[in-house]
C-alpha cells in the first residue's frame, strides 16, 4: 500500500480508502466485516462513511453502515489502527433532525453524537460536511445560477467556530468539505488562515476518467494548499467497469436497482466508455485497473475511495495500487478525454 499525508496533519492516510456506502442496503453486515477484514490486511488504513449511509438514502437505511462498521470496531477491538472519516448531512432530507440539519453548532452536535453512538468510538478522525448549506451546483450540475428562494445559510466563519468546539472537547480531529466548489474551498482556507480557525484538511469530490472537472478550478488549490482530493466515484459509479456497455443491465448492479445515477450512463458517456475498453485491452489490463490507476497517480489526490459490494470487485479495486499506466498510455486517456470531456460529471 502507499500512503500520503492529510492535508498538513501527520496523520499518513492510505491511497487506497475503503468505501462503505452500499452496506446496509446492497451489503450485509456480514460482507462489510469480510472487507473491513480485507482490507486491513491489504494495508488499508483509511475508512469513509456518513451518517446518511447507506444508500440509496432514505429514512430506513440512514445510520445503518455506521452500526455495522460499530460492531466490527467493538468485536475486533481495533479501532486505533483505523483512521476513520465520517459526513454530517447537509438540508434537504426531512428525516434527518427533523429536516433541520443545518451546520449550526446544535445541528452539529447533534450529528456528531449520534455518529459516535453508532460507530462505538470517542471520536472521528476527519469529519466533512457531506455537501453544502447554500445552494450551489453539486452532484452533476453543470452551472451555477442564483437561488432566488435560497434560504439564510450557516457563514463559512461560524461552522468552523461551531466545528472549533467539537475538535476541543475531542470528539473530532480534523475537518474535510465534500461535493464543495472553489469559491467554497477557497472560503474557508482563506477564513481559517485570517481567522486562526480549524483549516479543512480534505475535498471529497467525485473524479474519474469521465469527470474531470476537479482539476479545472480545484486541483490547484488542493497541491497549492495542501487540501487533497478524496475521490468518490472513481469508476462512475460501477459504469467505467464496463459492465454497462452495449445496453446492458446487470442484475443487481446499483443503475439496474436504483434510480439517481441516470447521467453516469448517458450516450456521450457511453461512447467514452468504449474508447476506456479498447484501450484497457491493448494495454492488457482491466477497464477497473486503466480507471483507478489513473486517479490514483493524479497529484492533488490524497486518497482514492473505493466501493465494492462483492470480494471480487473489492480485490480488483485494491490491486489497482499496483498499475502503474505509461506515459503512452496517459497520452491515449487525454486523447480520449479532450474528444469526449466530462461526459458525466
Amino acid at each position: 500500500m502507499k500512503f500520503k499525508k492529510l492535508g498538513n496533519t501527520n496523520l499518513d492516510v492510505s491511497l487506497i480508502c475503503l468505501g462503505t456506502m452500499t452496506w446496509g442496503t446492497q451489503n450485509s453486515e456480514k460482507d462489510a466485516f469480510e472487507q473491513m477484514d480485507y482490507s486491513l490486511g491489504q494495508g488499508i488504513n483509511f475508512f469513509d462513511t456518513a451518517e446518511l449511509y447507506s444508500v440509496p438514502p432514505t429514512a430506513e437505511s440512514y445510520g445503518k453502515t455506521e452500526v455495522m462498521i460499530g460492531n466490527w470496531f467493538e468485536k475486533r477491538k481495533n479501532r486505533e489502527k483505523i483512521i476513520l472519516a465520517s459526513k454530517i448531512a447537509g438540508p434537504g432530507l426531512d428525516w434527518i433532525r427533523n429536516g433541520k440539519n443545518s451546520f449550526d453548532e446544535k445541528g452539529i452536535g447533534e450529528a456528531i453524537d449520534g455518529s459516535l453512538k453508532r460507530l462505538k468510538t470517542d471520536y472521528i478522525d476527519l469529519y466533512q460536511l457531506h455537501w453544502p448549506e447554500r445552494s450551489t451546483n453539486t452532484f452533476g450540475r453543470r452551472e451555477y445560477s442564483i437561488n432566488k428562494d435560497e434560504k439564510e445559510w450557516s457563514s463559512f466563519e461560524s461552522v468552523l467556530q461551531a466545528l472549533e468546539k467539537f475538535i476541543k472537547k475531542g470528539k473530532i480531529r480534523y475537518i474535510g468539505i465534500s461535493n464543495e466548489t472553489p469559491y467554497g474551498l477557497s472560503k474557508y482556507l482563506e477564513i481559517s488562515k485570517n481567522k486562526n480557525l480549524p483549516r479543512m484538511m480534505s475535498v471529497q469530490n467525485p473524479y474519474s476518467l469521465v469527470n474531470r472537472t476537479y482539476e479545472i478550478g480545484m486541483s490547484e488549490i488542493s497541491i497549492r494548499e495542501k487540501c487533497g482530493l478524496l475521490v468518490y466515484y472513481p469508476l462512475a459509479s460501477g459504469a467505467l467497469s464496463g459492465k454497462y456497455r452495449g445496453g446492458r443491465m446487470p442484475k443487481n448492479a446499483r443503475m439496474t436497482l436504483f434510480k439517481g445515477w441516470e447521467r453516469m450512463i448517458n450516450p456521450l458517456a457511453m461512447k467514452a466508455y468504449d474508447e476506456y475498453h479498447k484501450l484497457a485491452k491493448e494495454s492488457n489490463i482491466t477497464m477497473v485497473q486503466l480507471a483507478q490507476a489513473f486517479v490514483n497517480s493524479r497529484p492533488f489526490v490524497t486518497s482514492n475511495i473505493i466501493g465494492a459490494t462483492t470480494m471480487e470487485q473489492l480485490k480488483e479495486n485494491i490491486d489497482s495500487i499496483n498499475i502503474k499506466l505509461t506515459e503512452e498510455m496517459l497520452e491515449k486517456i487525454n486523447i480520449i478525454h479532450n474528444n469526449n470531456p466530462n461526459p458525466a460529471p
